[in-house]
């Protein structure tokens, strides 16, 4: 693939580069008082139907909403009522680091119990069936609040469960099993919150093939470019060594014995084989073990961004979700 142009506001076709006007930005405050962005469609009603169920999506690791538009607003036109939010410390919700393009977390524990009690008051207050969506870091997260649901005050049980290109495992020379232990030997020998490499999306990645690691349409990788350009608190760049570490803690502890196993709702994974950034071995793996998983798999056809790929992987992408939804969370029929 050559390397993505940035492509004028007139080439980006509508819904991409602009806040529809049927969804609202606004921000959540969690139980410790810290500001976290999210952005909500109240969802549209076909005549004598109920909602088609209540969608909650989030995104990956220095990654923000509104690369997502033109999907969020699709499930929005199929009824359902969608919401997307950024996690603590990322795109318009701060930063963990004085460094503003300096990735990093507290423990990522935080963002799960994030998500717990985000969604104990977005369940309460939305129509079923509910539906949880992650994209890779962020399909990570919501499988791990899934599956500690029982080790926690409030736990996470969606009706589906739907994991795109989920952090499960790094595509790295450094083998699985001795990824803690150099992530920690990294953090003793310098400091911690050093960045973990230059630029682009892993190491040894410069800036100019980023995109060619997370998507095959140059249209659509240019418009993170764009948003990033008119937003600029949206930028981030490289992760820290003490997010490398605590991601690596994160990745062993939800691959514990019984843990996956213990995740009783319906759970579809989308992951390309050829993925530059995230193991598709480590995904293959984890999605044997789910009770209920379905594994959707794509070839060379396929980077990073599955639902920001060129179309004919997307489309293929948004019909398997549609036909995974449909069977397991059908829309509910009034008594």
């Amino acid at each position: 693939m050559q390397k993505a142009a940035v492509v004028t506001p007139a080439d980006a076709p509508a819904g991409r580069r602009s806040i529809p006007p049927h969804a609202l930005e606004s921000v959540w405050r969690a139980p410790d008082g810290f500001a976290i962005r999210r952005i909500d469609w109240s969802g549209r009603q076909t005549a004598g139907q109920p909602p088609r169920g209540s969608l909650l999506f989030l995104p990956g690791r220095a990654d923000f909403y509104e690369k997502y538009l033109e999907t969020l607003d699709g499930w929005h036109h199929q009824g359902w009522r969608v919401t997307a939010m950024d996690w603590r410390w990322q795109a318009g919700s701060g930063r963990y680091h004085r460094d503003p393009r300096l990735g990093g977390t507290q423990g990522f524990s935080a963002w799960v119990n994030d998500l717990a009690n985000f969604w104990a008051s977005w369940t309460a207050a939305t129509p079923g069936p509910h539906v949880l969506i992650g994209h890779s870091m962020g399909g990570h997260l919501v499988l791990r609040a899934v599956a500690e649901r029982s080790r926690m005050e409030r736990g996470v049980r969606p009706d589906a469960l739907v994991l795109s290109a989920p952090m499960l495992g790094f595509v790295t020379p450094v083998p699985a099993r001795l990824q803690p232990a150099f992530a920690q030997a990294m953090c003793r020998i310098g400091d911690s919150a050093r960045p973990a490499w230059k630029d682009g999306e892993r190491p040894g990645q410069s800036q100019s093939k980023r995109g060619m690691s997370l998507t095959h349409d140059g249209n659509r990788y240019s418009d993170e470019l764009w948003w990033r350009l008119r937003r600029p608190e949206l930028d981030m760049g490289p992760a820290s060594w003490d997010w490398v570490r605590k991601a690596s803690d994160s990745i062993v502890r939800l691959g514990e014995p019984g843990l996956i196993e213990s995740v009783d709702v319906p759970v579809l994974t989308l992951a390309a084989r050829k993925d530059a950034l995230v193991s598709w071995p480590a995904i293959a793996r984890i999605a044997a073990r789910l009770p209920r998983g379905q594994l959707a798999e794509f070839g060379r056809e396929a980077a990073h961004e599955l639902l920001r790929e060129a179309d004919p992987v997307r489309n293929h992408v948004l019909a398997q979700i549609t036909c995974f939804l449909d069977r397991v969370a059908p829309r509910k029929v009034p008594a």
